[in-house]
Order: C-alpha cells, then structure tokens, then sequence
C-alpha cells in the first residue's frame, strides 16, 4: 500500500467539506494519511496601483483550516492529518500537488464562480492536469435520466472504449471496487448509427448488421476484462454493452453508485497539450456519483 497521502483540496464551502468527508473515508481505507490543503488566492502583483492589501495569512490564522478542524474534531477514525495552507491560484496550484498524492479530491464547486456552474475551474484544472486520480465529489440529489441495469449492492462503474481501450483506468477502477467490496460495472458503448458519405451532401446509410457490431463490442470487452478479473477473482464484473452516446450511459450508470472511473486524454503528436475528452468533460458535470479521472500511464504523459 502506498504511503503517499490523500489530498482534499478545501475552501470553507459546503462542497469542500462534502468532499473532504469522503477524502477521509478514502485515507482511512487504504491506510494513508490524510493532508488537507487550503490555498489562500492572495491578490499581489495584479493588484491596482493605489489599493492596499493585506498579507498573506499567516499558517496559524487560516480561518477555512480552523473550520475544518472543528469539522474533524472528535471523529475517533480519523487517519493520520496533515492541515497546509499555501499561497497562490488554486488552479495552477493544486494540479501541482499530484505529483505527491495517491487522490486529489475535490468538490464540484468552490465559493467562487457562479452559481448554476456544474463544476468550477479548480475542479476541471486539477482533472485535466494532476498526475494524481482526481476524484470530484458532486453536490447531492443530482437527476440521471435514463437507466443501465445493475444489481444490488456497492458498485464501481467504469468507462471501456474497446479500440483505444485504457489499462490504468481499469487498473484503477478494479483496485477501487477492491477496496471498497463493490463489484465493477464495465460500459462499453458503440456508436449507432454508423455514418458514410457517398458524396457531398448526400448520407448513405451502410449496411452493417448492428447485432455483429455488438457481439464483436462484447467479445472485445470480455477480452480486455480478463487479465484483471484474473487478478481480482474475488470481485463480481459485469459489462453493459449499449449502442449510442458513451457519456450518457455512463452518466446514467451513475446513479446509486459509489463511483465513476474515466480516464484523460492521452497527449498527441499534434495536440500536445492535456486534454479531457468530452466524454470525461461530460460526465463530471453531470455525474450523480464521485467520478475518478485518471491520468494515462507515465510513459504517455
């Protein structure tokens, strides 16, 4: 088990504090300390001439890590925790802070922005560019339409593209469903209806039997499931293979479960910079479970 703590990103908000809860929970189950982390956005240089400031607070005068210990006070479960106040802008900071983590956990929305945000800035930052899972706690009571059967009991869902399949994130997602007794529920989506252009302006759609399309998805999964269920022949797996739009079934797996595991765009040849995906992008904002995005292996970064 790795020593590497838990990181909760915190900034007084009840989102925070909803997220610094299951940042705990976390920590304690997998036996790792836990560090929460305030970082003070001190205007400085960007300031207009002429107006004054106040310094940057000092560690022991950190109001928001005050409230979280009052928070935490008395919990006699509590791991192992480190508070750290730092300075500067959250959302250049905390992706920063991955590199030393095994989580970074996070609420969906902090004090700032604006209130019919699904997700803020720091959240989405911290996702696209630790080198850390980042885990994004959304607010309770979320609606997910749509339904993907499961059955009963805790449940760890996670994301299969079968042509560009990615091993960290079921790496990932089954040590997850390990740690917390869950069973793992692979997606597979497939698109349909196919699309082909026969000539400018004109869609023709091309025979292809969808039910050969869903039997060769199925069989692909089955496949690259089973070296991990090899490796964890204690956990329950099923697959949902499903023609349409990858995103809302996975937006729609999410309901009642414990969470949702993507993964991050890899880097490309001509677009090297860090990427989401909209699938990824899609699922944080509309997720009614904790969503896990995982970045690719270290090779890829």
């Amino acid at each position: 088990m790795s020593t590497l703590p838990v990181i909760a990103a915190v900034d007084g908000s009840d989102d925070s504090l909803r997220a610094l809860d299951w940042a705990v929970d976390a920590a304690r189950g997998r036996g790792a300390p836990l560090r929460v982390v305030h970082v003070w956005q001190y205007a400085a240089a960007w300031t207009p001439p002429g107006v004054l400031v106040a310094g940057p607070p000092e560690p022991d005068e950190d109001d928001v890590l005050d409230q979280v210990r009052t928070h935490l006070e008395g919990r006699a479960d509590l791991p192992v925790t480190e508070y750290v106040g730092m300075q500067g802008a959250p959302g250049a900071v905390l992706p920063e802070l991955g590199s030393g983590a095994q989580l970074l956990v996070l609420g969906s929305r902090g004090r700032g922005g604006f209130a019919s945000l699904l997700l803020g800035s720091n959240g989405m930052a911290a996702a696209r560019d630790a080198d850390c899972p980042v885990v994004v706690v959304p607010r309770p009571g979320r609606e997910v339409h749509g339904e993907v059967p499961a059955g009963p009991g805790p449940r760890v869902v996670v994301g299969l593209k079968v042509d560009s399949p990615d091993e960290t994130t079921l790496s990932f997602a089954f040590a997850e469903a390990a740690l917390r007794g869950a069973r793992v529920q692979v997606v597979a989506a497939y698109p349909w209806p196919p699309q082909a252009w026969a000539a400018p302006g004109e869609l023709v759609p091309p025979v292809i039997d969808q039910d050969a399309v869903e039997d060769e998805t199925r069989t692909l999964t089955e496949a690259l499931l089973a070296p991990h269920r090899k490796r964890h022949p204690d956990l329950d797996t099923e697959s949902y293979v499903a023609p349409g739009d990858a995103a809302g079934h996975l937006v729609a797996a999410s309901g009642n479960a414990d969470m949702v595991v993507v993964g991050r765009h890899r880097r490309r040849l001509l677009s090297p910079a860090r990427l989401l995906g909209s699938v990824t992008q899609a699922v944080l904002l509309h997720a009614a479970s904790p969503v896990a995005v995982v970045p690719p292996t270290a090779p890829e970064e």
